[in-house]
């Protein structure tokens, strides 16, 4: 087992032990706000999508399709023909113009970055990178190493074992990847591999020293009017290159439409043509149900098509031949090409499928489209509840749901009432509010919720988490979700809370809470059942999933076995073990006890007995 995968499961261990704050990892506050002060610039045209040659009702028809899809939560769509957008689709809780996590949609910026550097002479495809870095690598080791250039990072065709799962593992990730093991040849395998990007962006580094975004802002964010941005970077100082970057739907759509141009932007050549073109040449047959792969980018059914892809649903889709780009941002329960919701996509623009250049306009039906983009952003149901991600998506089943809505709206105004001002402490105090997807990706590990409390003062109801020495106050919403920020050591992060009362099949009052972090592709999900006036019980979840989550983490299931106390005498049962232990984390069940103060505040027993 690699270095990476022990530090991995070491990791895993400590939370599973309760053991917050653990990790090999620096950490430091690097994430900014949000700008929302700050002006838009060179946003799109807007046209009916007829008067660009599409029916209005044929994209309703993909964005119904896409929302009612299981396994797939769509957050933000945007649709482009001839450079105009004709479609915009906002989904709440997540607001329009709000910057989103792009995982590794962000791994073509780094290609265009390449491309730019080459352009200047600083670069050459056929370049070794251990020549790039000579002081990162173990000059004994030197003598053995396979040549790996840097059109191999850009193929995903390095090699590498170090892959994204070594963030984790110390903070020079150059000189861990440099270090790493060679998986058979170089040049013969593909092997998608976040950190060959960062190495890229590392290279950027050496090569100018700038980190990957100084670089690009004078190159490709300012000329194309891109200014809400942010992207993190490793303990080193070194942009992540693969992943970690925040972006608006919109500027998204730019790069895509940038690439559509073959690099010219306002009739200024930003990106070298000749680069596009390498870029989105098929290079390697990649895995079943999928197209090709070119320089950091995916190839798409459509015939000359590409894509910018990351996972859980950050795409931006390039039709050439239509003149159309597709962005979207979503949660999905699905990590990237072969997935539920770009599959749908496909079926609405297969090969076969050609846009007219114009239609008839069709007032009613532009109306309808607008309509129903409306109703989305507003978080009105659609033939099921605004709840989604992790329970059910059509319609809450007063039968098969642990819980039922209730038909008393008195009883749980006069509950909440009785909620003001009671504090409850957390029996187990190792559960942070972040999801631990958030947490790993971040580096920024909870130090666990000691305690939680709850207000309902001028009509806003309000819970309280108190994480360490942070308290983050959520305001709810029992309608449309209420905006709040969660401020984790130093870095903020907006959330949206929707909140519901219900009650267990055993008539026991539970209040449910969805946690949208709406600029990430994740969210918590908590039900608090209140067992008495004294005792409450807390059930997390968070999406994507705890299957999504297992998936991820396969491959250290062996190693986290053999950690477990008498692992040994354990047999063939310490890795059920193990896999019962990490679902225990992933979805944990913690209690708590009413924090009595001077005399004793209880709720009255009619509101507890009531129905």
């Amino acid at each position: 087992m690699s270095k990476e995968q022990i530090a991995v499961a070491e990791l895993i261990f400590n939370i599973i032990l309760g053991k917050t704050g653990s990790g090999r990892v620096n950490y430091f506050p690097q994430k900014q706000d949000f700008p929302f002060d700050a002006p838009y610039e060179q946003p799109f045209e807007r046209a009916t999508p007829e008067s660009q040659g599409i029916s209005s009702e044929y994209l309703a028809a993909l964005i119904r399709e896409l929302y009612h899809a299981e396994g797939t939560e769509m957050h933000h769509f945007m649709a482009l023909r001839h450079g105009k957008v004709i479609c915009e689709c906002n989904f709440a809780p997540y607001p329009k113009g709000m910057w989103h996590i792009t995982h590794s949609m962000c791994k073509s910026i780094t290609g265009m970055a390449v491309g730019l550097l080459i352009e200047e002479g600083k670069l050459r495809l056929d370049e070794n990178i251990y020549d790039i870095f000579p002081d990162k690598v173990n000059s004994l080791l030197k003598i053995f190493r396979p040549v790996i250039t840097v059109e191999n990072l850009l193929t995903m065709s390095s090699g590498i074992t170090f892959n994204e799962s070594g963030i984790v593992s110390g903070n020079d990730w150059v000189a861990s990847y440099l270090n790493s093991t060679v998986n058979g040849t170089t040049g013969q395998i593909f092997q998608y591999n976040s950190m060959n990007t960062y190495m890229l962006s590392a290279i950027v580094t050496k090569r100018t020293g700038e980190t990957l975004t100084e670089y690009l802002k004078p190159r490709l964010f300012q000329p194309l009017g891109i200014t809400k941005y942010f992207w993190e970077t490793c303990p080193a100082g070194i942009t992540k290159g693969g992943w970690g970057l925040f972006l608006c739907a919109e500027d998204m759509a730019k790069l895509g439409q940038l690439y559509l141009q073959k690099g010219k932007w306002k009739g200024e050549q930003i990106i070298p043509e000749s680069w596009v073109e390498a870029s989105t040449q098929k290079r390697w047959e990649t895995p079943d149900d999928t197209y090709g792969y070119g320089y950091q980018l995916w190839m798409e059914q459509r015939p000359g098509s590409f894509e910018f892809n990351g996972m859980l649903g950050q795409n931006v889709v390039i039709y050439p031949d239509m003149d159309m780009v597709l962005v979207t941002n979503a949660g999905n329960n699905e990590l990237f090409q072969d997935c539920i919701m770009l599959n749908i996509i496909r079926k609405y623009f297969p090969p076969e499928y050609a846009p007219a250049d114009t239609l008839p306009e069709n007032r009613a039906a532009t109306l309808l489209l607008k309509r129903l983009c409306g109703e989305l952003e507003q978080g009105m149901e659609l033939t099921r509840p605004i709840l989604r991600g992790g329970w059910k998506k059509r319609q809450l089943r007063r039968n098969n749901s642990c819980c039922e809505r209730s038909h008393s709206p008195a009883f749980f105004e006069k509950f909440r009432q009785e909620l003001h001002g009671r504090t409850y402490e957390m029996r187990q105090q190792s559960i942070g509010l972040f999801p631990l997807f958030m947490q790993v990706f971040h580096n920024n590990m909870t130090e666990g919720i000691r305690k939680i409390s709850f207000s309902c003062e001028s009509g806003i109801f309000s819970v309280s988490f108190l994480e360490g020495e942070e308290i983050h106050a959520l305001p709810v919403g029992f309608r449309q979700a209420a905006l709040g920020t969660v401020s984790m050591h130093g870095e903020n992060y907006l959330v949206r809370t929707l909140g519901e009362f219900t009650r267990n099949e055993n008539q026991i009052p539970v209040l449910k809470l969805e946690i949208t972090f709406v600029e990430e592709c994740v969210k918590r999900l908590l039900s608090v059942f209140f067992h008495s006036e004294k005792e409450i019980e807390l059930r997390w979840k968070e999406t994507p999933g705890k299957g999504m989550i297992l998936e991820g983490l396969s491959s250290i299931t062996e190693e986290l076995a053999a950690k477990l106390p008498n692992s040994t005498l354990l047999g063939e049962n310490a890795r059920d073990l193990a896999i019962r232990l990490m679902e225990q984390t992933i979805e944990p069940v913690c209690w708590g006890d009413l924090e009595m103060e001077g005399e004793e505040k209880v709720l009255g027993d009619d509101v507890i007995a009531e129905k």
